[in-house]
């Protein structure tokens, strides 16, 4: 049964409950109130009759002639008003009495005549009283004793009509609500994303149909849920590996700065497992944490001035690995949008630790680099500048101009070789690359040119340079310019680093489809975990004597030089035991 036709059903029972019980004490009221206008119109009637006829009779012995007709005519209506049995013959015999007393007067009977008549009369009357009396009496009894017996099944009915009012108040709203209740139970179970608790089908009303539309609906959920867990945790997963594989620490803090979230540099960083970290107050960590406390120093500020803190705060340096290293902290606001209040809200921030070691490190090189430069210029200047002076005093010897003249020209070549470093490295850095000039070139004629350029230098510090060159020697495919420059700046460096009267080993040789050329000194040496680090621009490495090199771009310049030309340039070193430095050209096909 549908329940709109149950709810309509129990209503409409209920209604005739209430016209059942409101007709029954209508027909009893009415009962009792016809009952009771019987009695006053018949009966009390007939009473009221004989009294008016006895006094008639009283009058008789006065003035019979005016008292008989009235006599007669209070019979005639008691004649028209016979209720009871037994009433018609004693009203007859009235009538005939009465008639004969009236013939008795019409004869003018004595009085002594009329009386025995008269006796006979009243005496009737008397009957005729007592007999409505009794019924009146008897009429009222019934009329008491139907009351109570209709006041009992009034009273029976009333609590029938109750029970069966109450039968339907009970049974009707539960019959509508009790399925509500097991679907808002599903429901609840469905909001905590428990899919199972289905809606037994007990019927085929609204509710079965609700049951089976919510069945499928559960069964739906779990196969999306299924579905969408699968992607959340593949999309979590996704996350957490990119977090967890960000080079730099990050903190996740909520609205209250709790943290929620920390990566593995972050933990690393703070020195502490995420055990110790996640899902406690920022503040209570940083009481036992002196790099969390500096990184939330920022956050203490108000909001109008934090993004300046930020930017004014310095520098993080934290040891790792016996090394120091440079952090800046940045810090993202998160808002999200409330779609119920429609406005932003904030959600938390993100402290990020990004490591800015490499920039530090850049700028310490320029910095150093500059100051390098700024010496190697004013040195060769302030050469120049007091070499002039000399020249202009006319009094200074021929061999002595030349002297100067000579040491003019050296440190003005100087002062040209480091400006061409400088403009190769813009050009590097511009993106335009190397110009190259490749033919089959003759390596032996280049080492001759190289070693007698630098013959100066190897006098000056009465060093030895010992050539060692294979015997015929393929044509290498090389820029003669730029080979020239790479050997003649390994040879100045190896001369610069090199003890006086030591020797200088230059070797050329043919290793399979390339030549090989190497400039070995017997200088300090170079520690194995620099090898890489001095072909790094504006790498310097101070001596013992605190010499710091010159520009530091040479052989940054001169690797580039060799590998644009299909080449290889290394050094092999150790310390106390020298360098030797080698280059590799492909032989021309």
């Amino acid at each position: 049964m549908n329940v709109k036709t149950l709810i309509t059903l129990g209503f409409l029972a209920m209604l005739t409950l209430l016209l059942a019980l409101g007709g029954y004490a209508y027909y009893t009221v009415q009962r009792l109130e016809r009952s009771s206008r019987n009695v006053l119109q018949e009966n009390f009637y007939s009473v009221e009759l004989g009294q008016q006829m006895l006094q008639a009779l009283d009058q008789m012995e006065v003035a019979p002639q005016a008292a008989l007709p009235r006599f007669r005519q209070y019979l005639t209506r008691e004649a028209g008003n016979i209720t009871e049995t037994g009433e018609r013959e004693l009203v007859d015999s009235l009538t005939q009495n009465q008639a004969d007393l009236q013939r008795l007067l019409d004869a003018g009977a004595p009085t002594a005549a009329r009386t025995p008549k008269l006796a006979l009369l009243r005496r009737q009357t008397y009957r005729m009283v007592a007999l409505n009396t009794a019924a009146l009496t008897r009429k009222n009894e019934l009329a008491a004793r139907r009351a109570t017996e209709a006041g009992r099944y009034l009273l029976a009915f009333v609590g029938a009509s109750l029970l069966g009012g109450l039968l339907f108040v009970v049974s009707v709203p539960e019959a509508a609500v009790g399925p509500l209740r097991t679907l808002t139970a599903s429901l609840e179970h469905a909001t905590e994303s428990d899919f199972t608790a289905t809606i037994p089908v007990e019927s085929t009303n609204e509710y079965g149909r609700v049951a089976l539309a919510f069945n499928r609906m559960l069964v739906q959920l779990q196969e999306f849920r299924s579905s969408t867990m699968a992607e959340l945790l593949t999309e979590r997963n996704r996350a957490a590996s990119i977090v967890s594989s960000l080079d730099e620490g990050l903190l996740l803090l909520d609205e209250n700065r709790r943290i929620i979230l920390a990566n593995p540099v972050a933990c690393a960083l703070l020195g502490l497992p995420a055990a110790r970290v996640v899902g406690r107050l920022a503040a209570e960590v940083a009481q036992e944490n002196d790099l969390l406390r500096e990184m939330l120093l920022p956050l203490q500020v108000d909001a109008a001035r934090r993004e300046q803190a930020i930017t004014d705060a310095p520098l993080l340096r934290i040891a790792q690995q016996g090394d120091e290293a440079f952090y800046r902290l940045a810090v993202q606001e998160l808002v999200s949008f409330n779609q119920a209040r429609e406005k932003n809200e904030f959600v938390g921030q993100i402290l990020t630790l990004r490591n800015v070691s490499d920039f530090k490190k850049l700028d310490q090189v320029k910095s150093n680099f500059l100051a390098t430069v700024s010496h190697e210029l004013k040195t060769p200047l302030s050469s120049i500048s007091f070499n002039t002076k000399l020249l202009l005093d006319e009094r200074l010897p021929a061999e002595e101009r030349q002297r100067v003249t000579s040491d003019i020209r050296r440190e003005t070549q100087r002062l040209q070789r480091m400006v061409a470093e400088l403009l190769d490295v813009a050009r590097l850095d511009a993106g335009a690359g190397i110009q190259l000039d490749l033919r089959p070139t003759d390596l032996t004629d280049v080492v001759s040119f190289a070693t007698a350029t630098v013959q100066p230098q190897l006098d000056d510090k009465q060093l030895r340079l010992e050539l060692h060159r294979a015997v015929n020697i393929p044509h290498v495919l090389a820029d003669v310019e730029k080979t020239t420059w790479v050997l003649i700046n390994l040879l100045a460096n190896a001369i610069r680093y090199s003890p006086t009267g030591q020797a200088l080993t230059v070797r050329a040789t043919v290793a399979g489809r390339f030549v090989q050329v190497s400039v070995q000194d017997r200088g300090p040496g170079i520690a194995p975990e620099h090898h890489e680090k001095i072909f790094q621009r504006f790498a310097q490495l101070p001596d013992k004597a605190g010499y710091r090199g010159g520009s530091g771009l040479g052989l940054s310049i001169a690797r580039e030089f060799i590998t644009t030309q299909g080449g290889r340039l290394w050094v092999e070193s150790e310390l106390g035991s020298g360098s030797t430095f080698y280059f590799t050209l492909p032989l021309v096909a």
